[in-house]
């Protein structure tokens, strides 16, 4: 469970997502939930919940301290994401190894970064080899 940070809606970005091989009914090697709230580009709250990266879903409270009362421009995104080494330890496991599942994580707060900028991201489509082998 993550606690919604309250604010004006406009102040306030929820965002979830869910890295798995199989979008529908599989479990993901990566999930990520995140909570920010930000007054006049100064992030006031951060929340970083991940799933996949430790043997419980649980909170990334290095990277969210980076965050907090600075802007979340290139420089807070470089820490927050160095952070993230410090609040986990991933296993590798049959779904994903240990650096995909760090890499993703990271990515994923590059992806957050995108949003809060305006500059959302969007996959409508992958490519793939369907040849028979």
């Amino acid at each position: 469970r993550i606690p919604l940070a309250r604010g004006p809606l406009d102040e306030h970005l929820f965002r979830a997502w869910k890295i798995s091989k199989r979008q529908d009914q599989d479990i993901s090697a990566v999930f990520a939930g995140f909570s920010i709230v930000h007054h006049h580009g100064i992030v006031s709250s951060a929340r970083l919940a991940f799933g996949g990266m430790a043997a419980t879903p649980k909170r990334a409270s290095h990277a969210e301290a980076t965050l907090i009362g600075r802007p979340f421009d290139a420089a807070a995104l470089s820490d927050a994401r160095a952070a993230l080494a410090l609040d986990f330890q991933p296993l590798s496991d049959m779904r994903a190894s240990a650096e995909y599942r760090m890499n993703v994580a990271q990515n994923l707060l590059t992806r957050l970064h995108h949003e809060l900028a305006g500059h959302p991201t969007r996959i409508d489509s992958v490519e793939a080899d369907h040849a028979q082998h």
